[in-house]
């Protein structure tokens, strides 16, 4: 029975994901230990602006 194309294609599949498993993990783990980006200093205060537009400053754009 193991040798049956959908037996053999069902190993295939699960050893893919075990193998996708274990990257997804392996990148969690590299990405832990990044160390967190430090605060902007002298940023203008609020949401970004070019994430969230230029008109919450009164339809204002700047040079930046």
């Amino acid at each position: 029975m193991a040798n049956t194309p959908k037996a053999e294609i069902a190993a295939k599949i699960r050893e893919a994901g075990e193998r996708a498993l274990a990257e997804a993990e392996e990148r969690r783990r590299l990405a832990a230990a990044k160390p967190a980006l430090p605060p902007e200093q002298g940023g203008r205060l609020g949401p970004e602006p070019t994430r969230y537009g230029d008109w919450e400053k009164k339809g204002i754009i700047s040079d930046f």
